[in-house]
């Protein structure tokens, strides 16, 4: 379902009707292989121990029986997805076969094949009709190239994925050309050349239905063409984006290859593709003509390979500059295999996969190049011998980077939050890499709270469907262990958060050596920065969204921390909006999840409080009674009178609360503004984005409206316990029901109606005398009718939970949320929609987290190399469009003090005290040993000095540990210091933490 989200359905079915042939199941191969598609996979080769380090489906039995490469790997390909075929083909595939076979796919993808076999099929594949949509794609040692061609023209129906933009007008001239102009505060984000159509504007009414093509103004409006001639613009409309097929034109290899068009990643070297591309051609003529890749660390094999890189510019259109270094690292680490750098361009070609058979998103032009050159400069130091195999399963790693980087790997301590989509693949190169496998050192430590749910399936690849509502974190590690068995791994189903302090203390953060997250939440990731920071531990931090992802490096004293930046606030819908006048579906569907919250969580659980509180309704009566106020008992009182007893009552009460909530709703606001209402200045009250409600009629044989009333009375029963039936659910029964309910009739009030945009929602509504009267009456009548018993004071509340159907949450909030749209004039959602925004779901795709996941790895590497501040890159993706922007990290801030004194995030003061050592000793102390004299301290949100506040003065012959008052085994407490300013009247100058321990440490 979270895929779904991602492609829609059109191209979910297009996707699910395809059949792909993928030849060469290697590393990279595997990666593309677990996309999803009805897929054959080709290879001629057997297992090898080589494998065990670059293809995570093959095990160590499969190279003791000999098995082909393909039929290893057939049965655990075909587990990620039980509803797709999947084939395993072992015949050769050479310069003499007859292509016809490849008539039946939809999609041909080449990995491990030479250069001539690859312009062969591409000739072939280009010349049908329709063309076979062709990608190519190899890893060797540290660089990666991936290849498309779908055909002379691929048309695409939707470049981006995004869902179309709707946009409140505020005015429109009557000009050439007219100038529509968006609300005050909400810029358009389009751009020229868009197209829209136009709906309920109201006096210039001939552009509603009408399409226009638009040149933007401003980031606050637009022009649409010629609108002189039409009526004067008065109020309301809404444009709304209209999405248009886009033509792609492809080129064959062949062509290509003499003059590429390649996607620039890092736009600080963008001469770097092209050089990429000489050499790597000029590695696949050094195969041909020698028959093998070029020996590892040998410098006569990279020299030749400089030479054909040489004539081989030559020939190409733009005679791009080869560049010796690539040409001699690629030479260096052909026969190699990176990984993680595999995950990265697997996951991008499969995306590429799903575009050629759906023709959805935008397709690659139509050459990338990723690379991992960053590694290489620090590795010049090594000796040949470093990089030679030695008959383990990490001999294409250690080709790569070294058997000194690779030990470093094997002895890391790892801490990996997060098991979902990205904690899985970040395993699976955990164990190819074999971090945590060393023999003394070396441990992977992960953590998941969760449970492993169905629509984890498509994207969380280590988990099948016999592993539903198991933990994730334990089952990760079963699976990882799979792939590598040698691997060191403990796992825990604790949250990260400041509660579990206890659980993940200073010490246990000073024992990883690097910190991954994996996680969805941002005030998690906050939190384990903040933690990352004060210990002084590099973090490793990445997220998807739908197609797009981001990769961010933190490294002590050398980049900025996640915290040193923040996202914008995410906009919250104004309360008086949610309440009274919604103008977007998504307005109504917060508005029924509220609804949803408040009567069958929030207020059963508040009931069920009370009268834990108060055990019985007898004391309650007689202490309110006394004039004792007891904090919401009237609610409670309400709710007990009213409590349905049986299913018919429930039925009956969903019936009632139809009315309330999309009749009497939309009547009572009529009332309070009629439809000629005006503001002071003139214009119309009800004016967009303002929508005057309309009462909505109940129909029985409306199934919207039967929906509500259905799953609210399901619901009522559920949290009021009481017993249905199936047969209380069929329709002659419900409609027996519904007929003989008398529905209150409306009453107007008087109550002011909210119409401020700042106002929030009141913690407390006032209760009046009359109600305190009610309360007391309505409380004697239950408990002389036996209503106020035992089990009469209980409720059930119900959690929300969006993946159960069959729990009527979503049917609820549909109906409710579909119900209110429709009162209010508002295009009403199908379930599927509004289950992602009432679930606030993430739209995910196993294609974005793949990459993800294996830039992340390569970051990793880094890290533990030790390297450079400039070799780290911070990566942004959306594998839609496509884009791939590689970025420098950012340099740590340095804040300066006064007289040269300075210090970063990364900095730490440690002051070391005794028994007796007082807040002036400690005052002293840093004066003392830093050049400068604090003027404020504060632990936590505890002011300990601040001169200006009364008997603070006092405190400083206080003791530190009276001042703190430690816990027993509190060796330490982190303080904030801050200094006088150089001129009076400006503020304090900020410290850095200050660490002060109470007493001296024996080391």
């Amino acid at each position: 379902s979270r895929q779904r989200y991602v492609l829609g359905d059109t191209a979910m079915q297009k996707m699910a009707q395809s059949h792909v042939f993928l030849s060469g199941i290697g590393g990279l191969g595997v990666e593309i292989g677990k996309l999803g598609n009805a897929l054959t996979v080709h290879d001629t080769k057997q297992c090898t121990k080589w494998d065990l380090g670059i293809n995570f489906f093959i095990h160590e039995d499969d190279i003791t029986s000999q098995r082909n490469r393909a039929e290893a790997t057939l049965h655990r390909i075909a587990e990620l997805n039980p509803y797709v075929h999947v084939a395993a083909s072992t015949v050769p595939l050479n310069e003499t076969t007859d292509l016809s076979f490849l008539k039946q796919y939809q999609c041909v993808i080449l990995t491990e094949v030479s250069l001539l076999l690859q312009k062969k099929i591409n000739d072939f594949c280009h010349a049908q009709q329709p063309p076979i949509k062709f990608i190519s794609a190899d890893v060797y040692g540290i660089c990666s190239r991936l290849f498309c061609d779908f055909g002379d023209e691929f048309e695409v129906m939707d470049t981006t994925g995004e869902e179309p933009k709707e946009i409140f007008i505020s005015n429109i001239t009557q000009s050439n050309p007219g100038i529509v102009t968006c609300l005050e505060n909400h810029p358009h984000r389009l751009e020229t050349g868009q197209f829209l159509t136009f709906r309920e504007v109201n006096g210039m009414s001939c552009l509603n239905g009408s399409t226009h093509q638009i040149t933007v103004v401003s980031p606050y409006s637009f022009s649409i063409g010629n609108t002189s001639d039409m009526e004067p613009y008065l109020h309301g409309g809404i444009a709304v984006q209209v999405k248009t097929p886009k033509t792609f034109y492809f080129e064959r290899l062949e062509k290509q290859i003499t003059n590429p068009l390649c996607l620039v990643a890092d736009f600080s070297k963008p001469q770097e593709p092209l050089q990429i591309h000489v050499a790597m051609l000029a590695l696949n003529h050094f195969q041909e003509n020698f028959g093998r890749s070029p020996n590892i660390g040998c410098l006569q094999d990279a020299e030749e390979m400089l030479k054909i890189a040489m004539s081989i510019s030559e020939t190409l259109e733009n005679k791009p500059q080869v560049n010796g270094d690539v040409v001699k690292w690629l030479s260096r680490t052909a026969q190699g295999f990176l990984a993680p750098l595999a995950a990265a361009v697997g996951g991008v070609a499969s995306q590429e996969v799903l575009k050629a058979v759906t023709g959805k998103f935008s397709p690659l032009q139509q050459w990338l190049y990723i690379d991992m050159l960053d590694i290489a400069t620090p590795l010049e130091e090594m000796g040949s011998e470093e990089f030679l195999p030695r008959g383990d399963r990490y001999d294409a790693l250690r080709a790569c980077i070294g058997d000194s980087l690779l030990q470093k790997l094997h002895d890391l301590n790892v801490f990996l939050v997060g098991c979902g989509a990205i904690g899985c693949e970040m395993l699976k190169n955990f164990a190819l890499l074999g971090v945590g496998t060393g023999q003394d050192k070396g441990l992977v430590t992960i953590t998941d709270p969760d449970l492993i749910e169905k629509s984890n399936l498509n994207r969380q690849f280590l988990f099948r469907p016999h592993h539903i509502q198991k933990p994730k974190s334990y089952t990760a590690a079963e699976a990882t262990l799979n792939i590598n068995p040698y691997l060191k791994i403990d796992s825990y189903i604790n949250k990260v958060c400041p509660a579990t302090e206890n659980t993940y203390s200073d010490e246990f953060y000073t024992k990883q050596d690097v910190i991954v997250t994996a996680l969805d939440n941002v005030e998690a990731r906050r939190y384990i920065d903040s933690r990352c920071v004060a210990n002084l531990r590099p973090l490793v931090d990445s997220g998807t969204m739908g197609t797009k992802g981001h990769t961010e490096v933190i490294v002590p004293h050398l980049t900025e921390s996640y915290n040193s930046h923040r996202d914008p606030p995410e906009e919250e819908i104004p309360f008086c909006t949610l309440k009274s006048f919604p103008a977007a579906i998504e307005h109504t569907i917060q508005w029924a999840r509220d609804k949803f919250e408040s009567s069958f969580s929030h207020k059963p659980s508040l009931f069920n409080k009370f009268w834990q509180t108060y055990p019985s309704a007898e004391e309650v009566l007689q202490r309110i009674k006394s004039g004792e106020s007891l904090e919401g008992c009237f609610h409670v009182i309400k709710t007990l009178s009213r409590r349905p007893r049986s299913w018919t009552q429930c039925v009956e009460l969903a019936r009632v609360k139809f009315e309330k909530y999309f009749s009497h709703k939309a009547l009572q606001l009529l009332h309070s503004f009629p439809l000629d209402t005006r503001l002071k200045d003139g214009s119309l009250f009800w004016q967009s984005p303002k929508r005057p409600p309309f009462p909505v009629k109940f129909e029985f044989n409306d199934p919207l409206h039967y929906g509500f009333i259905v799953s609210a009375a399901k619901l009522f029963a559920t949290v009021y316990c009481v017993p249905f039936t199936e047969k209380d659910l069929s329709e002659e029964a419900i409609f027996k029901i519904i007929s003989a309910v008398k529905v209150p009739e409306f009453r107007p009030s008087n109550k002011v109606v909210q119409t401020d945009e700042t106002a929030r929602k009141p913690d407390h509504i006032p209760v009046s005398s009359e109600d305190e009267r009610n309360a007391i009456f309505q409380l004697e009548k239950s408990i002389l009718s036996n209503e106020a018993l035992e089990n009469d004071l209980q409720m059930k509340p119900i959690s929300f939970e969006k993946d159960d159907d069959s729990n009527g949450h979503i049917d609820f909030i549909t109906a409710a949320s579909n119900l209110r749209a429709k009162m209010y004039n508002i295009e009403p959602a199908d379930r599927f929609k509004t289950k992602r925004i009432a679930g606030k779901i993430i739209p995910a795709i196993a294609t974005a987290t793949a990459a993800v996941s294996g830039l992340v790895a390569l970051e990793l590497i880094k890290v533990v190399g030790g390297y450079p501040a400039d070799a780290y890159k911070n990566c942004f993706l959306n594998l839609a469009i496509p884009i791939m922007v590689f970025t420098e990290t950012a340099e740590v801030r340095r804040t300066e003090i006064r007289n040269g004194i300075s210090f970063t995030i990364w900095d730490r003061w440690t002051i070391y005290g005794k028994e007796d050592f007082t807040l002036l000793d400690f005052i002293n102390a840093v004066r003392e040993k830093y050049g400068i004299e604090p003027t404020m301290v504060v632990q936590g949100v505890k002011m300990l000095y601040v001169p200006v506040m009364p008997g603070h003065i006092k405190r400083l012959k206080l003791t530190m540990q009276k001042l703190v008052k430690p816990s027993a085994d509190k060796k330490y407490v982190d303080l904030t210091v801050s200094f006088a300013p150089e001129t009076d009247g400006e503020e304090d100058l900020p410290g850095p933490p200050v660490r002060y321990y109470f007493v001296q440490e024996d080391n």
